[in-house]
């Protein structure tokens, strides 16, 4: 195993090899830096305590400098080697959360994680970087979420994430059970962002999608499907051919995992006039895996410009499925089937179309019957 000085300069250097290597800090025993084949570098501490071995990581190397993680390792390896049993006291935040990220993040899936990431690494990791973890308390957790007021979507999403890792660290022993500081944190109250088409709104969309059917007739077929199934973008983007059978798609992962999608007519029309010149039911012409989730937007971001829809996104065409199943008649039940919802009460945001729609035909009722009952 190399040993040398770690610096910046040194770190920065390390190239990936075909398997893992570790480098050992020369400067503080029981520190170093472990460089994955993807090119992931985290430091890590290395010792033993009472015969037994001892690994954990400090951090990730894209996260923190070299002094800092130096510091915390040094933080560390005095915790083990000054007590009878490992101490968590002295771990600082970011370090369990690292360790959370590594052991839980498998539960979550590749596009979850990356975007948990994400909310940690902007939202949270600033604030509550160089904490113990055990000194952050209820109060810690208010004052953090209230200081994200002026973006609510963004305090709501990252407030899941710092308690998944808060709970993990009950669970590691690194905090007293039932200490959970992220207990009742109440969130933001958002504007909801369904943005339903009108029937209008969709012919005006149909006639754009025709016109430009012979110029990109994959990406026609994508947005006629979104709107036609109401899939995730992502579930249609991602098709394969083996997973449409029998007029339905199985598709094998989704957001809710294993589903079938039931298609109507017009819907399995447009897959079965499609060439089958790939696994893939929409290929990439550069790659040959599905094509790019950010050429559809490209795509639909010029489309709706057209249309003079700039406020609907690609999203959006779900929740116009939804809206017109409900006004039509179809109970929640039925509805939430159909999008995939595993919770039910997932679907209840759109009972206030049926609602819209009993009044509507209460209405069509009173028009024709008040006349003879006056």
């Amino acid at each position: 195993m190399a040993t040398t000085r770690l610096t910046q300069a040194r770190i920065t250097a390390l190239r990936p090899r075909k398997a893992s290597r570790d480098v050992r800090d020369a400067s503080l025993k029981g520190f170093g830096i472990r460089v994955y084949p993807t090119g992931r570098k985290c430091y890590f501490i290395a010792t033993q305590f009472e015969g037994e071995r001892i690994w954990k990581i400090v951090g990730n190397a894209a996260d923190m400098s070299i002094g800092e993680a130096r510091e915390h390792a040094r933080i560390m390896l005095a915790a083990i080697r000054s007590d009878t049993q490992v101490s968590s006291e002295a771990l600082p935040f970011e370090v369990v959360a690292e360790e959370v990220f590594k052991r839980y993040g498998r539960n979550w899936k590749p596009r979850t994680l990356a975007v948990n990431r994400n909310y940690y690494a902007n939202h949270i990791l600033p604030w509550f970087r160089g904490q113990l973890i055990t000194d952050i308390t209820n109060a810690d957790v208010r004052e953090w979420f209230s200081s994200l007021h002026a973006t609510p979507g963004a305090a709501n999403r990252s407030a899941p994430v710092l308690s998944v890792i808060m709970t993990c660290a009950e669970t590691y022993g690194y905090r007293p059970e039932g200490s959970n500081p992220c207990h009742r944190i109440r969130r933001y109250r958002c504007k909801g962002r369904e943005r339903f088409l009108s029937e209008e709104e969709v012919r005006r969309l149909g006639r754009t999608l025709e016109h430009h059917e012979s110029g990109f007739p994959m990406y026609v077929a994508i947005v006629r499907l979104l709107l036609l199934t109401g899939c995730r973008r992502s579930e249609i983007v991602t098709l394969r051919w083996r997973e449409y059978r029998e007029g339905h798609l199985h598709l094998e992962d989704s957001k809710s995992g294993p589903r079938m999608v039931w298609l109507s007519s017009p819907a399995q029309r447009i897959l079965k006039e499609l060439p089958r010149t790939s696994p893939w039911v929409f290929p990439s012409s550069r790659t040959g895996n599905a094509v790019h989730a950010e050429t559809v937007e490209f795509f639909w971001r010029r489309l709706r410009s057209q249309v003079n829809l700039q406020d609907v996104r690609l999203h959006d065409l779900r929740h116009t499925f939804a809206s017109i199943a409900v006004m039509r008649g179809e109970n929640i039940l039925t509805v939430g089937r159909l999008l995939g919802h595993n919770n039910p009460g997932t679907t209840l945001k759109y009972t206030h179309l049926a609602h819209d729609a009993v009044a509507e035909a209460a209405e069509t009722v009173g028009s024709v019957l008040g006349g003879s009952a006056a």
